[in-house]
């Protein structure tokens, strides 16, 4: 069973791993995941008996683990902005007055003195926290490290370094969560799509209500400036909608009777009348919104490594200062005074706060940029995947082609008259929700009685078979003809060409076209430009397969046609087999979630994808343009080099500024500039992703 809470007061990174780190610990959940940046705690619980009072059990569990964080079901999210005027930060305000002040008192003990204020009013949360956690044996963290290194500073009579420190410490703080929460504006902006309300009319009577309480069939009316709550098909009206939220797309779409509209999009002007085809918890806006607040719940290898590093990197430090502090004055001059301030100076610079915080803030502030562009990643695994790929595999209809199929031509045999080979189509595909089964039944109005309909069977890769009226009607490709036996005269057609029989005569064939969306070439040329080979898989034959494929410039090799869905799974394996790095497989229909299930990184069409595409996928293009890959495979290389440059910023300056302290060139005011200056330092360069132009 899927729980998630929201937590409180929780407003440190090596914390958050700290508690994620004791609860993987607890034998009847599993799936943990504790987002320092979205303040949720998910997970799956495996024991339904302790369900009653789990919340209870949890809130003592992490209150034990770090005082005052508690989990809540749900959220004010008005309370979520922590005023400036709160009393913490008032009382650093005041300590840095005071601290200032300090530097005009000539006498000793007054000057001392209005140090150690400065120090108490600006640090006390954090002595409190460090001595209650020695009490409860989970010590070893910066609220120690900043401790242990402040009062030692005091017990050697630096009464002014032990204030300037944590004062630099907590104003490092504040800018820090300033940055997290700058990056976290792309994120909380999509979450803004959320509908409020749904205008439900019944018995001609317009009622405010929740999107949650609207069902299928139902009618709403939706007015100019609202936002869509619910996906349907227009009845009434004409608008145009904006659904730059959604896809990332500025220019509205125009949506009159007959259009299908996603929930999520602002009706710009008329006034339009829909009828609901998905309740709330289905669709478009709530399946982004899921798929948005999970996306962090799945961490890169580069997290998962970071978060193992800082659990055994800060308990390694502290022995190495004590080392420092009482073993070297032993063996070398300068007594046990010099030796345990250079032990202070470098227990304040080994703090891991940089590291901690600025490598899933990249990640995070990464999937706030795609969501904004309108590429939703599900996980940082996922974005840090991309940078390894060395080929994708296309799906066509629908990924590289518009999959907005028309009837260009019908061609009559045996007596037959092109009206009536087009109505034993459309008895046939009546059911059918194939791109080319809706041009079919778009390319003319027919009256067909459904209730009629008899013995339908579909079958996939082939056609569909239907009794209508005592006639047998057989509708689909030259294989399924084949194999029932019905001569096809002619030479296949170039185009995508659907045979259809009756009563085991073939009465003509009806060819219908697609067309190649107008950014695949694009993709294409620059995948193959970044050194990532293209492939096209399709169950259209071989004709218009390898026409399409050859306009878009792949080779005749990675052309593969008339694939039956096993096929698909069957050619996909072996391309896999044959590639050392990733593969990409993109596809949008109900056909190709296996495949999608099967490759490295699976890509889905967000627009004109089927639901079970986009379940299987691990990335989804909301606005179904395939350019959209290259941006994503931009921005994971783009994420990487962030990554890369903050870990080695983080290593090599607490590295240097270690070794100076050691031999005695810094002291502890030089050692919290760097740990605080390179802690804010890589939170704006991971920032810098949000401003990209990628």
């Amino acid at each position: 069973m899927f729980k998630k809470y929201y937590i409180k007061n929780l407003h440190c990174g090596g914390c958050a791993s700290k508690i994620q780190y004791e609860f993987e610990k607890i034998s009847f959940i599993s799936d943990v995941n504790l987002n320092f940046y979205t303040k949720t705690f998910s997970f799956t619980l495996l024991e339904k008996e302790k369900e009653k009072n789990l919340l209870n059990y949890l809130n003592n569990l992490v209150n034990s683990i770090e005082e005052g964080v508690f989990f809540e079901e749900k959220i004010d999210e008005s309370e979520e902005k922590e005023s400036l005027t709160s009393l913490k930060n008032s009382l650093l305000v005041f300590g840095m007055l005071f601290f200032f002040v300090g530097f005009f008192i000539k006498d000793p003990i007054y000057k001392n003195t209005v140090f150690f204020i400065a120090y108490i009013l600006s640090g006390y949360d954090i002595l409190i926290k460090a001595v209650k956690n020695i009490f409860k044996g989970k010590f070893l963290d910066e609220n120690f490290l900043m401790s242990i290194a402040t009062v030692g500073a005091i017990f050697l009579r630096d009464f002014s370094e032990a204030a300037g420190v944590m004062i630099f410490f907590k104003v490092g703080d504040f800018f820090q969560e300033l940055a997290i929460n700058n990056s976290k504006k792309s994120i909380k902006a999509l979450m803004k799509i959320k509908p409020e309300f749904a205008n439900l009319k019944k018995n001609g009577i317009i009622k405010k209500v929740s999107p949650e309480d609207v069902y299928i069939d139902d009618i709403i009316i939706i007015k100019p400036g609202e936002r869509i709550p619910l996906d349907g098909v227009i009845i009434k009206g004409s608008s145009t909608i904006d659904n730059s939220a959604l896809t990332g797309e500025s220019l509205p779409i125009l949506a009159d009777v007959g259009s299908q509209v996603s929930s999520g999009g602002i009706n710009i002007n008329g006034v339009i009348e829909m009828k609901v085809e998905k309740i709330y918890s289905q669709s478009t806006v709530n399946k982004i919104l899921e798929m948005v607040e999970q996306a962090s719940n799945k961490k890169s290898v580069t997290e998962k490594y970071i978060t193992k590093f800082a659990r055994y990197y800060t308990p390694l430090v502290v022995i190495l200062s004590l080392i420092i502090a009482f073993i070297f004055p032993m063996f070398l001059t300068g007594g046990y005074t010099l030796w345990i301030k250079r032990a202070l100076i470098f227990l304040v610079i080994s703090c891991p706060c940089a590291l901690v915080l600025s490598v899933p803030l990249t990640f995070f502030s990464s999937i706030g940029k795609a969501s904004k562009e309108g590429i939703l990643i599900k996980g940082s695994n996922y974005l840090d995947g991309l940078k390894n790929i060395g080929t994708v595999v296309f799906d066509k209809t629908g990924t590289l082609t518009k999959g907005k199929f028309k009837v260009t031509e019908i061609k009559t045999f045996n007596s037959f008259t092109e009206e009536q080979v087009l109505n034993l189509a459309q008895v046939a595909e009546y059911h059918s929700n194939h791109p080319i089964a809706k041009a079919i039944m778009e390319a003319k109005k027919n009256e067909i009685i459904e209730e009629e309909i008899l013995e339908y069977m579909e079958n996939p890769g082939y056609g569909i078979s239907v009794l209508y009226r005592n006639m047998s009607i057989l509708v689909g490709n030259k294989k399924y003809m084949n194999i029932n036996k019905i001569n096809i005269p002619f030479q296949e057609e170039s185009d995508t060409t659907i045979y259809v029989a009756n009563n085991l005569e073939l009465a003509g064939c009806i060819t219908v076209n697609d067309e190649v969306k107008k950014d695949a070439l694009q993709t294409i040329k620059e995948l193959e430009q970044k050194g990532i080979e293209s492939y096209m898989l399709t169950g259209d034959n071989k004709i218009t397969g390898s026409k399409i494929g050859k306009s878009l410039g792949l080779k005749e090799h990675h052309i593969f046609t008339q694939l039956l869905p096993k096929d698909k799974v069957d050619i996909f394996k072996k391309i896999k087999q044959m590639n050392k790095k990733g593969v990409i497989f993109v596809g949008d229909g109900i056909n190709d979630a296996p495949v999608l299930a099967l490759s490295d990184i699976g890509i889905s069409m967000g627009k004109l994808g089927s639901d079970i595409a986009i379940e299987s996928s691990d990335i989804v293009l909301m606005n179904d343009n395939p350019y959209q890959i290259v941006k994503a495979l931009d921005l994971s290389q783009f994420t990487n080099k962030i990554v890369i440059q903050n870990v080695t910023l983080a290593l090599s300056v607490k590295g240097v500024v270690m070794i100076l302290g050691i031999f005695g060139i810094v002291n502890l005011w030089l050692a919290i500039f760097a740990d605080v200056g390179v802690s804010i330092i890589a939170i704006l360069n991971a920032s810098r992703i949000l401003k990209s132009k990628i």
